[in-house]
Order: structure tokens, then C-alpha cells, then sequence
């Protein structure tokens, strides 16, 4: 039932202590538990995942890496789209997650989708540069996220697409034109999240928007389940490494 499995992760997010020495064990205490129930339950929190995947332009043959792709339900999205792709690598430090990917892609007969279980900050895949990158709430889960993005931005191609939807706060002060939140919360989120070790940044956007060529952002908020009504803002951003950068840049 819907309900118990809830629970069982309401549990899990509320009252275990993630518990490891390396950040892989972490992952993998949180997760081993409620991998199962992981895509369900995350479907009604992580708002924006699909939006994302669909808009992201990757052209004909392009190879994808999703950074932190976990149980691999992104790659669901493309799935009308995945014959026309070359090599898609779903990246993710957790095992009881790939495993859950694993399975999925052998259901599927994805023949072009692989799993690596790598720490994102130093993966390198073997094709060399790809064509896009997707992180699709991990990086608030990445305790050196800017160094992930600068690795992402390091294996992309000149022209390459980025992806990227998570939980934010704004900075107090945000650039024009961006969204501005209270102090509420820009408290209230960063301690809840940060419970299960995510944590949500207001240095995210302005970050990407730094090194990238902003082809679209959207600042939002969606429910969470069983909090009453509230929202947890979020962003969906798609960018662009501009066609001047050298592929050796990082």
C-alpha cells in the first residue's frame, strides 16, 4: 500500500540518523531501505524532474549523463527519444540505487543506457566529451557541488546542454530578475532538508548562470507530501556551454 510505504520513508526522513564515514555510506544507509519505494514517493515531491528531461535538446546520436540519476527514472522520460541517442550513462555513488536502475533499463531493453557508480566530482567517461548533462535533485545531496558542476562543465562539449532541477533558497539579496525569498524560508527549507543531509543553496543559480548561456529558468514552488499545504521552492534551469570554450576549459 501507498500509505505504509510513505511512512516507512516518512520514517526514514524524519527520525533515522544517516549514519557513515564517506559520503558513498551515507548514501547507501539512507537509501538501501527505501529504494523500492523511492520513485514513487519522489515523484510527488521532486517537482519539475520530467519538465526538465523533455526540454533538454540533445541532438541526434548525442551521448547524456545523469549526475546523481539514481533508480534511472529520468531516462523514462526519453524513452521515445533513447533510439535516437547514443550512449546514455546514468552516474550515482549509491548501489541500492543502480541496482534498481539496472533493473529497470533490463526491463526496458534500453540497449544504450549504463550505469556507473562513480562519484560524479571525478567521473570520466570513457567516450571522452558528451553533448548533455542532467542533475536532476542531486545536487543538493553533492557535499562539493560546485565542484560536480565544474566537472559537468569540464566534460561537456563547446555547444554542450546542461540540465538542472533542485530545491533553493535565494541569496537575501538576489541578481535583478531573480526571485527573492523571505527569511522564512530561507531558514526554514535549508534546516529541514538538511535532516537527510540535502541542502539546499542559494549559490546554485548564480553559479550556473555564471558559466553557462541561460537558455531557460523558472523559479517555482511545489507541495510536499504530508507537510500541510507547504512549498519548497525549486528551480528548473537549462543551459548552454557557449561554442568559444576551449573542450580543455574546466
Amino acid at each position: 500500500m501507498r500509505l505504509v510505504s510513505d511512512l516507512r520513508i516518512l520514517y526514514r526522513l524524519t527520525c533515522t540518523r544517516v549514519r557513515g564515514g564517506s559520503h558513498q555510506e551515507r548514501l547507501e544507509a539512507f537509501y538501501r531501505h527505501q529504494a523500492t519505494g523511492y520513485d514513487d514517493f519522489r515523484k510527488r515531491l521532486l517537482h519539475g524532474r520530467e519538465e526538465m528531461m523533455r526540454a533538454l535538446e540533445i541532438p541526434a546520436g548525442g551521448t547524456l549523463l545523469d549526475m546523481g540519476g539514481g533508480t534511472g527514472s529520468n531516462i523514462e522520460v526519453l524513452a521515445d527519444r533513447l533510439p535516437g541517442l547514443g550512449a546514455v550513462t546514468i552516474v550515482d555513488l549509491c548501489p541500492s540505487l543502480l541496482e534498481t536502475a539496472r533493473k529497470r533499463i533490463a526491463d526496458r531493453g534500453w540497449a544504450n543506457v549504463t550505469t556507473a557508480l562513480a562519484d560524479v566530482t571525478t567521473f570520466e567517461p570513457e567516450g571522452g566529451l558528451v553533448d548533455a548533462i542532467t542533475f536532476s535533485y542531486s545536487l543538493t545531496m553533492i557535499p562539493d557541488w560546485f565542484r560536480a558542476l565544474e566537472q559537468a562543465y569540464h566534460l561537456l562539449r563547446p555547444g554542450g546542454r546542461i540540465g538542472v532541477v533542485d530545491f533553493y533558497v535565494s541569496r537575501k539579496w538576489p541578481a535583478p530578475g531573480l526571485r527573492r525569498h523571505g527569511g522564512f524560508t530561507r531558514t526554514f527549507w535549508p534546516t529541514w532538508f538538511g535532516f537527510d543531509n540535502v541542502y539546499p543553496s542559494s549559490d546554485h543559480l548564480p553559479w550556473l548562470q555564471s558559466r553557462f548561456e541561460t537558455l531557460r529558468l523558472d523559479e517555482r514552488a511545489g507541495r510536499v507530501p504530508y507537510l500541510l499545504g507547504m512549498k519548497a521552492p525549486y528551480y528548473i534551469y537549462l543551459g548552454r556551454k557557449k561554442e568559444t570554450d576551449s573542450p580543455q576549459e574546466s
